[in-house]
This record gives C-alpha cells, structure tokens and sequence, in this order.
C-alpha cells in the first residue's frame, strides 16, 4: 500500500531533525528509529541528500553540520592569543606518566601545539581530533592513540558510535574539553551526536578541565554539556568579574590566564 505523500514528508523532515542533533546515522539506526525497511531508509536518504540537507556516508548519513558550521581551519584564525594562553594554563595540569584525552575543536588543539614545544613525558594522549593528534605524532616520549569513526573533513574529526566505543578501552587521567558556548546554566556544544562523545569520555576520565575562550560567553548552543556545578576545572581567558557574572555557581577550580 503506498504511502500519503504528506506523511514521507513528515517522515523525511523527522529524519533531517534527527540528523541535526547527533550529526552521524547509521542506517541501522535509522531504520531502528523511524520503524521502517532498511529499503525504505535508503530512499529517504537519497530524498534528503538531493535536496542538500544531509550528505550520504558510506551505510548512513551525517547531517549538514560538516558543512554549515565554520571548519576547523576557519575557526583556528579566531582569538588565537587567547587560546594560545589557555593552553600554557591547560598544559600545567598535564602530569607525566598519565594519560589525557583531548577533545576536538581549535582550544583543545593549541594544548597540543604547547605539549609538543614543551612535552611532558612520559605521556599517553587519546584523541579523536586529527588536528591533535598529528601535532604529537613523533614527539619523543608521546603516544598518541587515535580513536575510530566517521571522518568529518572540515571539522578534522572522528564522530560516531565507532568513536565513542573506542574510549572504553582507556583510563583516563584528564580529559581536556572545549565548547562552542557557556551561559548561567552552563556549557553548550554544537550538536548532540558531539556532546554525547563528550560525555562517554568524561565518564571515562578521572579529572576534567574545560578549556573555554571568553568569546564563548554569555550565549547557548543547541546541545546543553554539563551544569556549572557539575564542572570540574574551567580555564579561561575571561576575567574573575565577567566569571562571576556569567556563571553560576563558579567551577571548583578556575584557572585564569
């Protein structure tokens, strides 16, 4: 029996939501979550890929994030003093003979950029940046262990159920992660799909730091990370007044750069 047109089109448009908020869908889980026929899936994607909302991957599909949302290279340009001075802060949490995870994003991977001018070794590094993970690559003393996933180009990432499995296999010692905003609630990410491997490999870690540029202030994101109680060391840029303004309650440890 065929299907109203106005219901594939829902469908379809249920389909695109979803891809908005975890960024990456096997087909499996597509067909496991609309409750239809892989065949079916299949012809859905192909619709949504036509009209240029989703870009079609190998066995699924990954949202227009990849695309919309500024690349890696774009944002590295932007307040690249601030960062700089974040990561000198970050990198005083770094302890030799443990094992750190860094996040993707351009705050994260200026951590990596001071780690390989001023290495703190022996060092055990987990990552799902590219960006990072070839910055260490070499450096004598640093084991960079990268985890698998979907590739996304312009974000120089691995994303995805394959991603997030990888972190099981590792312990922790602390996990450096960054956002895309932070308001009175908290701390905001840019899609579902990224705070949900944030949030694996917090589950992971024994410590954690955020390391958030004063721009990410005072405005959300569409994915909420983590309440301010909930966090654990924020380092940041932003002056103690505008913190104590914009966050509530302050983070146990803050460091200031």
């Amino acid at each position: 029996m065929k299907v109203p047109l106005h219901l594939v089109e829902a469908r379809r448009q249920q389909l695109a939501a979803l891809l908005q908020q975890r960024s990456y869908l096997p087909i499996q889980e597509v067909c496991s979550l609309l409750q239809v026929s892989e065949a079916t899936a299949r012809r859905d994607l192909r619709a949504l890929a036509r009209e240029k909302r989703i870009v079609r991957t190998f066995g699924g599909a990954v949202s227009d994030f990849n695309q919309r949302f500024a690349s890696f290279r774009e944002r590295q340009t932007q307040f690249r003093d601030a960062k700089n001075r974040i990561a000198a802060g970050a990198r005083q949490l770094v302890q030799p003979s443990t094992t750190i995870y860094l996040d993707a994003g351009t705050t994260v991977a200026a951590l990596a950029e001071a780690l390989r001018h001023k290495p703190v070794t022996p060092l055990r590094v987990v990552t799902h940046s590219l960006p990072a993970a070839e910055t260490l690559a070499g450096v004598e003393g640093v084991t960079v262990f990268l985890t698998g996933g979907h590739f996304l180009n312009r974000q120089s990432i691995l994303l995805g159920p394959e991603a997030g499995k990888a972190l099981a296999f590792y312990t922790i010692d602390v996990a450096f992660l960054g956002a895309e905003a932070a308001d009175k609630n908290g701390v905001w990410n840019s899609t579902e799909e990224v705070v949900h491997h944030q949030q694996i490999a917090l589950k992971r870690a024994r410590h954690h730091a955020l390391c958030l540029d004063a721009s990410k202030f005072g405005h959300t994101a569409p994915a909420f990370l983590k309440a301010w109680s909930g966090v654990e060391t924020l380092v940041t840029d932003l002056p103690e007044t505008e913190l104590l303004k914009l966050a509530s309650p302050i983070p146990k440890q803050v460091l200031h750069t």
